[in-house]
């Protein structure tokens, strides 16, 4: 110990006042209070990265320090987002034998729940007014947190919050794997593992973008090792957590070639007998996992619910807040019910256009494209929570390309607008961020080049 603390000095400093970063952000913290908020997170961003720098080849330390601070969270409440109370509604409804996708919280008959009132209030009238849109897998682990923790909200919190950190210990096996098998650094793992984006987002407010990201990296990899049926199912898995790695299908579309005939054209190049059983059964898996609640009410709601993310919620938004503002001079109305349903079809377009220019797909460069796909998405969408970019964040650590990791540093600037009693975004900030994070993804886009990863 002595010897290690004789050369250690500065990393286990680093250590102690990461930890008390951490202690501070989650137990002391209020989201209204957004220059405390911004400052510890811009202390803890360069803390953690400088403590990777020191100990990249210390593989063990890096890693307990991320399980330890993660740890850390476990006893609070998550300070950042209120989704949580959802969460447990959900749950609480499964357990109770209530389709959680066909009943609105906001109509639901009183003293059905324990809590029903505080679940209600804290969830807030927006969530509470529309029907749940996680999807089934990310229900189970609702259901299976608020069944073991009775009526305890805390109890059931620590339970989802141990499954997110399970997940990440997960995404720190299969993605160290994958990029030895890749014969990439090993230590980027822990861009993604110890960013503290991922430990305030994922493990201290609660979002399951960690656990679908499990499923998926796992599917990476087992397609890395050419056992492709299991990785159909485990996309399929991932998916029916999150929705999002729907969009990495397209992307496939040359990734399922002969070897032998790289250079031909792309349908007779395709094996495309693999390809479409790879959809058969990615698809499938999603189906089986949908089952149990499928009706035609269901898919109303679902669908439903799904469409306002592009036609009515707007948030931390780039490229459209900018079109908005065109539309807003040449109608005089905010015209997003049009462009909000126009943009994903225009990311679709760019998705396929990707999949299609490229030359052959390797894993590397189907890591990349990805990455440019999922990235093409946030940019155009007209919400952008911080903790969405924990997908891009995780392909990126398989490229050249950090653009990303400066959009988890500079997305938190979005919490400025909690700081305002109406909710009132700072649009000067998020010029900030977005010019920030073009300017370099412009700059990386210049230096480097798909062929070369």
């Amino acid at each position: 110990m002595k010897e290690f603390l004789k050369y250690h000095t500065f990393s286990v400093l680093l250590l102690v006042s990461i930890a008390a970063f951490y202690l501070s952000f989650g137990y002391q913290l209020e989201r209204i209070d957004f220059v405390k908020l911004i400052t510890l997170y811009a202390a803890l961003f360069l803390a953690s990265f400088r403590f990777i720098q020191l100990e990249k080849g210390n593989y063990k330390l890096l890693a307990g320090a991320a399980i330890g601070f993660r740890l850390l969270f476990l006893l609070a409440l998550p300070n950042l987002s209120q989704d949580f109370y959802r969460f447990i509604w959900d749950g609480r409804l499964l357990t109770e034998g209530i389709n959680p996708f066909i009943e609105l919280p906001a109509q639901i008959g009183s003293n059905i729940l324990p809590d029903q009132t505080e679940l209600l209030t804290g969830m807030g009238s927006l969530s509470a007014g529309n029907y749940s849109n996680y999807p089934p897998l990310n229900q189970f682990f609702f259901a299976v947190a608020t069944f073991l923790s009775g009526k305890s909200i805390l109890g059931a919190l620590i339970i989802m919050r141990l499954f997110i950190i399970a997940a990440d210990i997960g995404i720190l096996y299969f993605g160290r794997k994958l990029l030895s098998a890749l014969n990439l650094p090993e230590y980027r793992i822990f861009w993604f593992i110890l960013n503290p984006f991922i430990i305030i987002e994922l493990t201290g407010n609660l979002h399951f973008e960690g656990v679908m990201l499990f499923f998926l990296i796992w599917s990476l990899y087992l397609l890395q090792q050419k056992k492709w049926i299991w990785s159909a199912i485990l996309l399929g898995l991932s998916i029916s957590v999150k929705l999002l790695p729907l969009l990495l299908l397209p992307l496939m579309l040359k990734f399922f070639r002969r070897k032998e005939s790289e250079d031909i054209p792309l349908l007779t190049g395709i094996n495309l007998k693999r390809l479409l059983s790879f959809y058969a059964i990615t698809l499938f898996t999603v189906t089986l996992t949908f089952l149990p609640f499928l009706s035609l009410e269901f898919l109303r709601n679902f669908s439903q619910s799904i469409s306002l993310w592009f036609g009515k919620f707007e948030f931390n938004a780039g490229i459209f807040y900018v079109l908005r503002w065109i539309g807003f001079q040449l109608t005089g109305f905010n015209i997003i019910v049009y462009v909000g349903k126009l943009l994903p079809l225009v990311t679709l377009w760019i998705l396929i256009k990707l999949a299609v220019k490229q030359d052959y797909l390797n894993l590397r460069s189907f890591l990349t494209i990805s990455l440019f796909g999922i990235s093409t998405y946030f940019f155009l969408s007209t919400t952008v929570h911080p903790w969405y970019l924990a997908t891009p964040l995780l392909l990126s650590i398989f490229t050249p390309y950090r653009y990303i990791i400066l959009w988890t540093l500079l997305v938190m600037l979005s919490y400025a607008a909690y700081n305002n009693p109406e909710f009132q975004e700072n649009y000067w900030l998020l010029a900030v961020e977005y010019l920030s994070v073009f300017g370099f993804f412009g700059y990386e886009l210049r230096k480097y080049k798909i062929a070369r990863v």
